[in-house]
């Protein structure tokens, strides 16, 4: 077999191996731990205090608190998770895989149904006494 067909050996290895490469479009991808994602966010947690927009290195983030909107601009943002880490309510979080590839940029807003909670009332001071 060695000049008549050199490669038979390979062919034979690979007809009883496992394949090298993944199922791709049928079994989907999944990543390692600590692969870097994007970022998402819990609304129903967030208070709107913008501790996210002043970390983010590349200032994807924005948080409009009158509007009582969080958005990111997802082709901005670097994945360093500066965000998630700074969080007071840690309502954000690093989902693994990637932004789809898209024809154009936007950015993924979402509305915060916070309220902020109101003052509560001074007690009035008593009433000097005469005497």
């Amino acid at each position: 077999m060695g000049q008549f067909l050199p490669f038979t050996k390979q062919v034979l290895k690979n007809l009883f191996s496992k394949p090298a490469t993944t199922q791709y479009p049928f079994v989907p991808k999944e990543y390692p731990e600590r692969t870097r994602g994007h970022v998402d966010i819990d609304s129903d947690k967030c208070i709107l205090c913008g501790m996210c927009m002043r970390s983010c290195p590349p200032g994807a983030i924005t948080v409009d608190r009158a509007g009582k909107k969080w958005s990111i601009n997802r082709f901005d943002c670097i994945q360093c998770g500066y965000c998630v880490e700074k969080c007071p309510k840690k309502c954000l979080s690093i989902t693994p895989g990637y932004q789809e590839p898209g024809p154009e940029k936007f950015r993924y807003e979402v509305e915060v149904p916070y309220e902020p909670p109101k003052p509560a009332a001074k007690p009035q001071a008593p009433a000097a006494v005469e005497k």
